[in-house]
């Protein structure tokens, strides 16, 4: 069984809650003294929970959801069938309600190298009804799997909702073996509803969520002036109402404030590009991978800069997002752990360690922010803070300011 719903491949107080789990402080926030164990990289065996084969010939596996259109009331089925393409039905009903309805979807394949994929199926089902309980069903005869989801709220300033947060992706651009186009099996085997928001690509587009309008963009797609993707993002910001939609989240892949020599500086073009429009518009907060391991700045800008001025210093800016890395997804490049010393002073809080996060939306005003490291064996949050919202409650909700 899986869900879908208030947990989602995102009360009002006067004190800042901050915790740091045995830090240091250095010139800039904290560096935990906790650094993961450095093991061996072991793939995870075939026959393991996580990978097994569902039983009979053909029977739906790799099932997984996503949402489907701009608002929630839609949700794209995705799954696999390795013998033949079979049926691309889904069956869905509400809770409590014998009425099925149907909907039909695609099917595809795609090779890379010399793998070839299974038969990936994607189907959308529409015109869903807000904060209900649905169940789905998938395959013929014997092989019949069935699922369930919660479909999110309907989109309100005041609406709660708690985002789980992990986050990496592959590029699979490989030229040296004949791979030339990138992203290819991630866009095969992921469906988005980018046609939604006007995007002309999956790898960047809007949602929104609740009480959140989340932006998601490429790193690795071009972002210079009169691209479809700079053009596209120059449009969405001013799109943004946040009487309806207070939080406002980008995700990308490179950080644009890295304190760790992997990666360093990658995404600063990118930045150059796109940062003055995340101050104009008060992004709340940024999510980025890349990075394998979690660093969290402050509210920082360094969009001063014309060439001339020599002004490229970055400087504390309550317009500005928080910058949150959290490199945590699959990868085989292992463990960052070399920072750049000493600690800047836009880097609050940074650790050599994999874990996930929640963002947990009380209200317009309000968010509390918690990140779980997951090697230690206790279920205490390594670092967390409470957000407030940029638009709503603009008060300095840094790691040095006094309540």
């Amino acid at each position: 069984m899986r869900s879908w719903g208030s947990f989602v491949v995102l009360v009002v107080v006067t004190v800042l809650c901050l915790i740091l789990n045995e830090a240091n402080v250095c010139n800039g926030g904290s560096t935990s003294s906790f650094v993961r164990k450095v093991e061996k990289t072991i793939d995870m065996p075939l026959d393991s929970d996580v990978f097994r084969v569902p039983s009979g010939y053909n029977a739906p596996q790799q099932v997984h959801i996503t949402q489907g259109d701009l608002v929630g009331k839609a949700v794209i089925v995705s799954w696999v069938t390795q013998d033949e393409p079979g049926s691309n039905t889904v069956l869905y009903w509400k809770e409590n309600d014998k009425q099925k309805s149907s909907a039909e979807g695609k099917v595809l394949t795609y090779k890379f190298y010399n793998y070839t994929s299974g038969y990936i199926h994607h189907c959308t089902i529409k015109d869903l009804v807000f904060n209900t309980k649905y169940y789905y069903a998938l395959g013929v005869g014997n092989t019949m799997r069935q699922f369930w989801f919660r479909t999110p709220p309907e989109v309100g300033p005041d609406v709660p909702y708690t985002f789980g947060l992990i986050g990496n992706h592959e590029i699979d651009f490989v030229p040296e073996i004949g791979e030339t186009v990138p992203f290819k099996p991630f866009t095969r085997r992921y469906h988005v509803p980018y046609k939604a928001s006007g995007s002309t690509a999956p790898l960047w587009y809007s949602i929104k969520r609740a009480s959140a309008y989340i932006i998601v963009l490429s790193s690795y797609s071009a972002y210079g002036k009169y691209t479809p993707q700079y053009k596209w993002l120059e449009q969405e910001f001013p799109k943004v109402n946040r009487t309806v939609t207070p939080w406002l989240i980008v995700l990308m892949h490179s950080p644009w404030y890295n304190s760790y020599n992997y990666h360093f500086m990658e995404g600063e073009t990118m930045r150059v590009m796109y940062e003055p429009w995340f101050v104009k518009y008060k992004v709340d907060v940024v999510y980025a991978g890349h990075v394998h391991a979690y660093e969290r700045s402050e509210r920082v800008s360094n969009i001063a800069y014309n060439v001339v001025n020599g002004i490229c210093t970055p400087i504390s800016d309550q317009s500005a997002p928080v910058y949150i890395t959290i490199g945590d997804g699959g990868n085989l490049e292992g463990l960052a752990t070399n920072m750049t010393e000493p600690q800047p002073k836009y880097s609050a809080y940074r650790e050599a360690s994999f874990g996930h996060a929640m963002f947990d939306i009380k209200n317009r005003t309000h968010a509390y922010y918690s990140w779980h490291r997951n090697q230690d064996g206790y279920a205490v949050t390594a670092d967390s803070l409470w957000f407030f919202n940029r638009f709503w409650n603009p008060v300095d909700d840094s790691t040095t300011a006094v309540s």
